[in-house]
């Protein structure tokens, strides 16, 4: 396969997941969708149709083949590496009123829609299978690590601590994208079939999920916050978009990963940040310009450094 094959199919798996961020941003200038839909609609695909994409993707999966609990460890330790490694940066580098946003704006991906949209379209439901037990780990340690850093540069007492601790155990506990790992995976071990009718029915609710979410990225993504405080934020999403896909994965490979798994897991570490790091640093009291101008930042660069990452894993034979 020449090279010009090889990118004009990467570019068939990266191109459709951000065009549709870029239609979500049109609809939103011309007006065709509201803030009001996109908070609906997402709220629609976090507690509805993104658990039952996950849900059905995992009872379909051979586990057998997919379930492997050296990779969720990997991935796990890979992430509280780039956590310190990022920390590490903003101690030195930055503020101290800004270093919790710029630690968790530089770690914290949007793996559960734009990681899962990417692995579908690369790896078909072996990619959702993976990125399904991928996503219990990311939920647990994105969640759990980002309030540590926040926590860590909010002055509080010691009983607000501890509330926030108890809000974000309930808030994991009852994750429906948590949920829906520990339903579909006893069975999936044991082989149970939905009955034709009701898988039918949920995949049609399932299919909803990629479309909807990638338009409500693109119709919550501003870039009006760029025009002011953009350095500290190209600092963040370049360790967000280039340096920890990079050491993430190439550490991957040189401990053994390959194919599937290694090009699941490089899509899941280049993924964008996550929508859900502003809500948390507006509630932590951190600072909204810049976790938003990480977001934005982001997510634009991503079209470009992971296509490019692809590209070039897929011409080394490594995916």
């Amino acid at each position: 396969m020449s090279l010009t094959d090889i990118f004009l199919g990467t570019l068939g798996i990266t191109l459709p997941v951000f065009a549709m961020v870029f239609i979500g941003i049109g609809l939103k200038r011309l007006g065709w969708i509201d803030q009001n839909f996109v908070n609906t609609a997402s709220r629609l695909v976090f507690r509805g149709t993104l658990p039952t994409l996950i849900f059905l993707s995992l009872i379909g999966a051979d586990l057998g083949n997919t379930f492997n609990p050296w990779l969720l460890l990997y991935f796990a330790l890979a992430t509280l590496a780039s956590f310190l490694l990022c920390w590490a940066w903003a101690g030195w580098r930055m503020p101290r009123h800004l270093r919790g946003v710029y630690v968790q704006g530089g770690f914290r991906g949007n793996c559960g829609i734009v990681g899962m949209a990417l692995a579908h379209g690369m790896y078909g439901e072996a990619g959702l299978s993976i990125g399904g037990l991928l996503l219990g780990v990311v939920i647990l340690t994105y969640n759990i690590l980002s309030v540590v850093v926040l926590s860590f540069y909010r002055p509080r007492d010691k009983g607000s601590r501890l509330a926030q601790w108890r809000s974000i155990a309930k808030h994991i506990l009852t994750n429906p994208l948590i949920l829906a790992v520990l339903a579909a995976t006893p069975l999936a071990l044991f082989e149970v079939r939905l009955p034709i009718w009701l898988a039918t029915t949920g995949d049609y609710f399932a299919s909803l999920t990629l479309p909807l979410a990638l338009i409500c990225i693109g119709g919550t993504l501003s870039t009006r916050a760029l025009k002011r405080g953009y350095g500290p934020a190209l600092g963040a999403s370049t360790w967000k978009m280039v340096s920890i896909p990079f050491l993430a994965t190439a550490t991957a490979w040189l401990i053994g990963f390959e194919g599937r798994e290694l090009g699941v897991m490089f899509l899941f570490f280049a993924s964008p940040t996550a929508a859900a790091a502003f809500v948390m640093a507006k509630a932590m009291g951190g600072d909204e310009t810049l976790i938003a101008n990480i977001i934005a930042l982001t997510t634009l660069m991503a079209s470009i450094t992971i296509t490019a990452g692809v590209f070039a894993l897929r011409v080394a034979g490594l995916i």
